[in-house]
């Protein structure tokens, strides 16, 4: 719930209570703009009351999308930042993320400049996070099975295939569509981030679900949907599906080390220690074996077909018990409601350091 204050009260017009309603709330969108002079202002037509602060990032577009909002809107809740070396989506989102946050945003939101999602979605994409039932929530197109029919199917089984890389990768199990670019996030999380870590380009948002599993944040979908015109995506699927693999196997080996051999070790940290191993002896000596006697035009004998099988057998039982364990570890309380807290304690014990004899 939004606490209201005295100057809420004392507000004689709408227009002032809104005003103050904003700055109680402190909700920011953010709007990275690459080639949409044509849709851009007509997004932030559509951003309601409701909101703040709008920065939108002009990463170096060559349509000068930022002049485009300079000349033709005059919100006073509008900043404009340019970057003058083109960033990608991930890097101008960051950049904007960056001055909300200095600005005092509680809550940042990313909305893409090309029209497909819609601004009145704001609220309830924000709304779990005010609950605090989450620490970051993101859309998902997916959920409605009516929504997968408009959708170009290149892109409904491109998403299938990075949406398993990405539960491996993030180990949100509960969580589909990671390249959707319609996000929030608490403001006190995202300051917990290593912006110079995250993926600037087309790997941002899969990328930030990883480094969100590492500082331990619960993610949540929204079920939404999104409008497909006549615009011309960026995005050119043979030019990332490759960096989109090796950066989500990347991440996975880096979670699991972090997760279960650094942060902790566990009956999963056993499970996979022995599960590998397993699989990779079972299916090796029982290719080589079953080779090898063909060469020779003999059976193979009994006693290895079940030596190889029953190692395989084992070893992908131990690896579904980890994934299962894994699964059944996601984070199940969102993380933002006790960093208000341990900031002030430890903000008290700092002052107390800083006092004299």
């Amino acid at each position: 719930m939004v606490p209201v204050d005295d100057n809420w009260l004392n507000a004689t017009t709408p227009a002032d209570q809104k005003k103050t309603l904003r700055a109680l709330e402190m909700i920011a969108i953010v709007i990275p703009t690459y080639r949409a002079r044509s849709s851009i202002v007509s997004v932030i037509n559509r951003i309601d009351n409701s909101v703040g602060l709008i920065v939108v990032v002009d990463d170096c577009c060559p349509e000068g999308s930022g002049e485009v909002v300079k000349k033709n809107c005059d919100d006073e809740r509008i900043v404009v930042i340019r970057h003058e070396i083109n960033q990608g989506v991930g890097g101008a989102f960051l950049t904007g993320m960056s001055e909300a946050l200095k600005r005092g945003a509680e809550i940042v939101v990313k909305v893409d400049a090309d029209g497909q999602m819609d601004p009145a979605l704001v609220p309830l994409i924000v709304r779990p996070i005010r609950n605090h039932e989450a620490d970051y929530v993101k859309g998902n197109r997916f959920y409605f099975i009516s929504n997968i029919g408009p959708m170009p199917k290149a892109r409904i089984f491109g998403n299938l295939f990075l949406s398993f890389l990405t539960k491996l990768a993030s180990g949100y199990w509960n969580i589909m569509d990671p390249t959707n670019g319609f996000l929030a996030i608490h403001a006190s999380v995202a300051k917990l981030l290593r912006p110079n870590k995250v993926a600037r380009r087309f790997f941002f948002e899969s990328d930030m679900l990883y480094h969100l599993s590492l500082i331990g944040a619960k993610v949540m979908d929204l079920p939404m949907t999104s409008t497909y015109g006549d615009e011309v995506s960026n995005l050119k699927i043979g030019n990332v599906i490759l960096p989109f693999l090796a950066g989500n196997l990347s991440n996975t080996m880096k979670r699991i080390v972090y997760k279960y051999f650094i942060r902790d070790f566990s009956v999963a940290s056993l499970e996979l220690l022995l599960g590998i191993p397993l699989i990779a002896f079972g299916f090796s000596f029982g290719l080589v074996s079953w080779i090898s006697h063909g060469v020779a035009g003999t059976l193979t004998p009994l006693g290895t077909i079940m030596l190889s099988a029953l190692s395989f057998l084992t070893g992908l039982q131990l690896l579904l018990a980890f994934i299962n364990y894994d699964i059944n570890t996601m984070e199940r309380s969102a993380l933002h409601p006790l960093l208000g807290p341990v900031a002030r304690v430890q903000g008290r014990d700092h002052e107390r350091q800083e006092i004299p004899g």
